[in-house]
């Protein structure tokens, strides 16, 4: 079953480096990619480009009020908003705690790996005892 290509614009950053990449592999394109040092962006609540399906933040990129205002016209706009730094690690578990993706083939083949895989054992606490993770 084929799915649809969510459609993404990113603000913070003056390079992506591997993140096109990921998100790519979790069939989201990048539409746009706004840096978010134009003095623009933090006077007046931009509108998001149409056709824009999640809104991306970096937050080691950004000022409190670019993130605002661009929070608030995804939130008029009715679209999803990820926050994260900019590493393939944060944006990786931003995308596993999103929800966004739970279509996502790569999702599925996780699934599949942790249902054949053996339980594993992660230490709990400052008790030091171990817990049983599924």
């Amino acid at each position: 079953m084929a799915q649809s290509q969510v459609s993404a614009l990113i603000v913070g950053a003056d390079r992506l480096g591997n993140i096109p990449d990921l998100l790519r592999d979790h069939n989201i394109a990048i539409r746009h990619h706004i840096s978010g040092r134009d003095p623009a962006h933090q006077k007046k609540a931009p509108s998001l480009p149409s056709g824009t399906d999640l809104v991306i933040l970096l937050t080691d990129f950004l000022g409190h009020n670019v993130m605002k205002t661009f929070r608030l016209a995804a939130q008029r706009a009715g679209v999803r908003v990820l926050v994260c730094r900019r590493s393939v690690c944060s944006m990786q578990q931003a995308l596993d705690q999103c929800g966004y993706c739970k279509a996502c083939p790569l999702r599925e083949d996780d699934a599949a790996r942790s249902a054949t895989r053996a339980p594993s054992y992660k230490r709990r606490g400052a008790q030091g005892g171990l817990a049983l993770q599924g």
